[in-house]
C-alpha cells in the first residue's frame, strides 16, 4: 500500500494545497470576527506603534478573506498569495519571531507555522505563474 503513497497525482496534490492554504487564512479571519477579537488585535497594533490600528486590522482581515476566496476560485492566485505572504511575513516580524521557532510542544507561538504558510503560498504562486506562462 505504501508504494502508492501519496495516492495523488502532483496536480491533485496541488489542488489540495490550493484549497487548504487559503482556508487556513480565512478561518483565522473568521474566528477573529466571530470571537470579536478585532479590538484586542487593534490594541496590540496600537501598542507597537501602528498608525490607524483599527483600519490596519480590518484591512488584514479583509485581505485574508478576499485573497483566500480568490485562491479558492483559482483567480489571480499569484497576487492573492503574495498578499497573504505579506501578512504571514508581517506576523513573523511583529509577533512570532520574538517567541522563537516552535509553535507547540517545544515553544509557544513561534515562527514555524508561518514559515510553512509562506512556503505553501510560494508553491501556489509559482504554479500560477507557470500556468500563465504556458498560455
Amino acid at each position: 500500500m505504501l508504494h502508492r503513497f501519496p495516492y495523488l497525482s502532483a496536480d491533485k496534490a496541488a489542488l489540495v494545497l490550493r484549497i487548504v492554504t487559503p482556508l487556513l487564512f480565512m478561518i483565522h479571519a473568521l474566528v477573529r470576527l466571530y470571537r470579536g477579537t478585532l479590538p484586542q488585535f487593534s490594541q496590540f497594533m496600537d501598542n507597537i506603534g501602528f498608525p490607524a490600528p483599527q483600519a490596519v486590522v480590518w484591512a488584514i482581515t479583509i485581505v485574508e478573506l478576499v485573497a483566500g476566496t480568490l485562491i479558492l476560485l483559482n483567480l489571480h492566485v499569484r497576487w492573492a498569495a503574495s498578499a497573504l505572504a505579506a501578512i504571514a511575513f508581517g506576523g513573523i516580524v511583529l509577533i512570532h519571531a520574538r517567541l522563537g521557532w516552535f509553535v507547540g510542544e517545544h515553544g509557544t507561538g513561534g515562527s514555524e507555522y508561518s514559515v510553512a504558510l509562506l512556503v505553501m503560498l510560494l508553491v501556489l504562486a509559482a504554479r500560477d505563474a507557470e500556468k500563465i506562462n504556458q498560455r
